[in-house]
């Protein structure tokens, strides 16, 4: 029998909606697993996974009996066992548990139940199996760890503060532990008004009404403020605080659209509200004004300095001053940041260089020297400021034929090549990377160059980036299928280097990857830009069919890639970011700078959260690879360059997709 809908009135409401996008993903490709699937074995297996994923009980109890010698039992027995979970015997579980103890697949079952029980608020047993739960990377399981040592009467106001940070993640269990708090006075009306705006800004609408529920106001209104806010924000700020901070959240609303019609009805507001009030309003207007990159926001947000602010709203006031140039602000945004957020090596960097900027040359050498030599985009730059060389590394030993042959033996590394056979990814990755964290320095050593043989090297960079001593860059910055490579970019006087460090953020070298958006290969081309390129140079007999191959991808997208760069006046910094957001963006975040910045500044404030990280994966990436294959020093700081504004209405991009 089928059992979806109680499986969905109980596991799915607690896992929420983001985190079962695998599952459907899951669901919807399961067709083309099972034709892909190498035996009737693992034929069923894909089956059985499909069947317990959409809840069906009967069809995977009857496919996981057919499966009694499958080489991946542990996945057998929690693919039978997860639609029954919401009913199935405590005894049940904890045998599942206790005969896969140590491994991934436990550990993902032991989150579940967590969820489970957690809803049931059964603390004995949630306590118990809460403190054996290894990732604990659960916002939801956090927030019910909460609720239990609320109902044994501890404080834990502050740590829930702490955590509630990002809405999207919250699902059930945060938003009851937001009402739990409100209800016994230990969260306030500022608490409860900060979560729904936290909630409006990421965009959980949904989410921001249940919390809403806890304050004194009429349900409609935050619909209202969301979805019509310029009707609110026209009648002002009222009497009553429901009211007016149903106007704080309508009025970011209003500034999305246009920040200085924001700051026209806040003017108007001013003497309705209260000094902390308007703190927040100029905040609700800031971070909008931010990402449209307005010359204004720095000025809105030196009038924030008492709201509370969102992680993106107090990361976004320390940009705005970055690019203002305006370096005592940039330390007091930071320094105003909570003291998690300042630890990031972003804003250790950039706190370093304020103190530079204003001659504290002691302060900024410590703040380097928490960050240099390390390998991301900050451990480069800041070994650069401090002088020191970002140079190829030595290889270390090679690993031998028996530490090699452990790695190939062990049985969550064998796991996840399976998987990975079967176009399982998710799993496949989620088993490797549960062994990464177990494994010493030569057994990494070791793992990467398995992964190597095995032909996936994703997994071997994924082995290598964990590595602190034993580094072998050619684990860590693969550079596959030169020959085709080396001619692509050679014809085009295209730096080789810049182009593998681009393929190492794209599609870390899956030759048959396939983005959510359709982009596809190596060099994760769209298939508009394929048709574009092909036939701009004239490729004969190009069908998007074979988008995949190899020589293809890569000839298609070093062409373009050469493009953009030509169109963007030779800067790797605006390439890169053209690459990923479409060559327009760029120049439209160019042409709002007021004066040239350094590239590092330009990357930093890029307002696409994806994008910003992908210039600078792609150019530390790139440095390194320079540094591999030229066996010389190289700067990140060259590379980046400096961006001087332009007239965003040059046709210099012409009909570029």
């Amino acid at each position: 029998m089928k059992r979806s809908s109680l499986w969905l009135a109980g596991l799915a409401v607690c896992v929420g909606a983001a985190a079962l996008l695998p599952l459907q993903s899951a669901m919807a490709n399961g067709a083309r697993r099972a034709t892909l699937a190498a035996s009737p074995a693992d034929a069923d297996f894909v089956a059985l996974r499909e069947a317990s994923l959409r809840g069906d009980i009967a069809e995977s109890g009857r496919l996981a009996a057919r499966l009694a010698n499958y080489p991946i039992p542990s996945y057998v027995d929690y693919y039978r066992l997860y639609p029954r979970l919401v009913s199935a015997p405590a005894g049940e579980i904890r045998s599942f548990l206790d005969r896969h103890d140590g491994t991934a697949i436990a550990d993902r079952l032991r989150n579940d139940w967590l969820l489970l029980l957690g809803r049931a608020r059964d603390w004995n047993v949630f306590d118990e199996q809460a403190s054996r739960f290894v990732l604990n990377d659960d916002t939801q399981v956090k927030c019910y760890a909460l609720m239990s040592r609320l109902a044994r009467g501890d404080d834990v106001a502050h740590a829930a503060r702490d955590l509630l940070v990002q809405p999207k993640y919250y699902g059930e269990a945060c938003v009851d532990l937001i009402g739990r708090l409100a209800d016994e006075k230990k969260f306030t009306d500022a608490d409860v008004w900060r979560q729904v705006r936290l909630a409006v800004e990421y965009g959980q609408g949904a989410t921001a009404r249940r919390i809403a529920a806890f304050a004194d106001v009429n349900a409609s209104l935050i619909p209202q403020a969301i979805d019509k806010p310029a009707a609110i924000v026209e009648r002002g700020a009222a009497a009553g605080r429901a009211s007016r901070e149903v106007f704080l959240i309508a009025l970011g609303r209003v500034a999305r659209d246009s920040h200085e019609k924001a700051v026209r009805a806040l003017e108007k507001a001013l003497p309705r509200l209260n000094p902390a009030e308007q703190a927040i309003a100029w905040s609700q207007i800031a971070l909008p004004a931010s990402l449209a990159l307005a010359r204004e926001a720095p000025a809105y947000w030196r009038r924030t300095w008492d709201a509370p602010l969102s992680q993106d709203g107090y990361q976004w006031r320390a940009r705005a001053a970055l690019r203002a140039g305006d370096w005592p602000m940039v330390v007091r945004a930071i320094e105003a940041m909570p003291r998690e957020l300042q630890k990031d090596p972003a804003w250790i960097y950039w706190r370093g260089r304020a103190a530079a900027a204003q001659g504290k040359a002691d302060d900024a050498q410590r703040h380097y020297q928490q960050l240099a030599g390390q390998p991301h985009f900050y451990g480069l730059l800041a070994s650069e400021e401090l002088g020191l060389q970002i140079a190829p590394l030595p290889r270390p030993v090679p690993a031998s034929a028996e530490e090699i042959a452990e790695a190939a033996a062990n049985p969550g590394l064998r796991h996840a090549l399976k998987f990975y056979e079967l176009e399982l990814r998710f799993e496949g990755n989620r088993e490797w990377n549960w062994q990464l964290r177990r494994l010493g320095e030569r057994q990494l050593l070791a793992a990467a160059e398995f992964a190597r043989q095995s032909d996936a090297l994703d997994r071997m960079v994924a082995s290598a980036d964990r590595a602190k001593t034993e580094i072998d860059m050619s684990h860590r910055y693969p550079s596959p299928h030169d020959d085709i490579m080396h001619g692509a970019t050679q014809s085009l006087g295209l730096d080789k280097a810049w182009v593998y460090g681009l393929i190492r953020q794209e599609s870390r070298f899956i030759k048959s990857a396939r983005s959510v958006v359709g982009a596809s290969g190596l060099m994760q081309i769209m298939p508009n830009t394929a048709n574009y390129v092909a036939k701009k140079i004239g490729m004969t007999g190009f069908s998007l069919s074979g988008l995949n191959d190899i020589r293809t991808n890569i000839t298609l997208g070093t062409q373009y890639l050469n493009m953009v760069l030509a169109n963007l006046g030779g800067s790797q910094t605006l390439a890169t970011a053209a690459y990923n957001a479409g060559p327009s963006r760029p120049r439209l975040w160019r042409s709002s700078l007021e004066r040239p910045v350094e590239g590092a500044i330009f990357a930093e404030t890029i307002p696409f959260s994806e994008t910003r990280g992908y210039v600078k994966n792609v150019l530390a990436n790139a440095t390194w690879y320079a540094a591999h294959f030229e066996n010389r020093p190289q700067s990140l700081k060259a590379r980046l360059g400096a961006v001087a504004p332009r007239d965003a209405n040059l046709a210099e991009l012409g009909d570029l997709p």
